[in-house]
């Protein structure tokens, strides 16, 4: 199997943090490959060690066969790289953005419409509009035809849906599926866990550690515990008294509900209604479920502490 990214034991130190600890994967090729963790976990730093914008203390990476530090500038002709902030130029209009970006690659917007087209075409009839005046999801657009109109074997996108409406992100999604069929690697990192079940394979982050690299499905089958989802009347009250309840394994609060997961292989739901009647909960629901890629999350997380 070939293999479009490699890291071996790889790290990065900002002073007395450690951004990334000794991490290693290996992405093959026309994979989508996600990493998924929240603010401060390490993927920015790895996006850029990996597009040769950053060097490494220690370990060792490599591109498309490149090394990340003694051929940086053959790495920088075959990727593409869409930054977490939006760092195209704000006063250039969207069809000047491309040009200038094209040229750099001694390319033309001409040559290599055809790749960017799904993408550029829903936002052409504003090619004259500053880049700057764009919506989120119009710089969105135009960041990622930015990123590919080189033809780049593969490309790395930084949280590429962060503040972008929900409509956005989905047509983002469906837009990199699309790139797939070309041939291309794609690297996302995102902190939304529910857009990990969108890649072929994710690697969960956290604190500049890997916890698990898995198919989504395969990391949500194995979920080692009974899970349950569980409301009333007063959630704060109830996360409290659920977190003394002994055969609790964990409790986190989703949102408007709270997730248990139960030590035991079953439960009586009995006890568990009567324990929280006792402490004067009303309308109270307990629901079976399924474990999220999120419950997975949280779950490697209270393993690794």
């Amino acid at each position: 199997m070939s293999f479009s990214v490699k890291v071996e034991n790889l790290t990065k130190r900002y002073g007395e943090t450690i951004a990334l600890n000794e991490i290693s994967f290996e992405v093959c090729k026309n994979e989508l490959f996600g990493f998924i963790g929240p603010d401060g976990s390490g993927k920015t730093t790895l996006f850029r060690i990996l597009t040769s914008l950053l060097i490494p203390d220690s370990g060792s990476a490599s591109v498309e066969g490149f090394d990340v530090v003694k051929e940086y500038k053959k790495i920088r002709n075959i990727c593409g790289y869409m930054p977490g902030k939006f760092s195209l130029y704000q006063d250039l209009s969207v069809e000047e953005n491309l040009n200038f970006f094209a040229t750099i690659f001694g390319t033309t917007l001409k040559d290599n419409y055809s790749l960017i087209k799904d993408i550029y075409s829903q936002i052409e009839p504003f090619k004259t509009r500053r880049a700057g005046n764009l919506s989120g999801g119009m710089k969105q657009k135009l960041a990622l035809s930015c990123a590919l109109i080189h033809k780049p074997l593969i490309l790395f996108l930084d949280e590429p849906t962060t503040g972008v409406d929900a409509v956005s992100r989905l047509e983002f999604w469906e837009m990199l599926k699309r790139l797939k069929s070309s041939y291309i690697t794609i690297l996302v990192s995102t902190p939304y866990m529910e857009e990990a079940s969108l890649c072929d394979r994710v690697a969960l982050i956290q604190a500049g550690r890997i916890m698990q690299i898995s198919k989504p499905e395969e990391i949500i089958q194995g979920y080692p515990y009974p899970l349950y989802s569980v409301t009333s009347t007063d959630k704060y009250k109830l996360l409290n008294d659920l977190k003394v309840f002994p055969k609790i394994h964990s409790v986190y609060l989703f949102g408007q509900t709270i997730h248990i997961a139960i030590k035991e292989d079953s439960i009586d739901l009995k006890e568990l209604y009567a324990y929280l009647e006792l402490r004067n909960h009303d309308r109270i629901e307990i629901t079976s479920m399924r474990a999220t890629i999120e419950d997975c999350f949280m779950e490697l997380m209270q393993r690794e502490r």
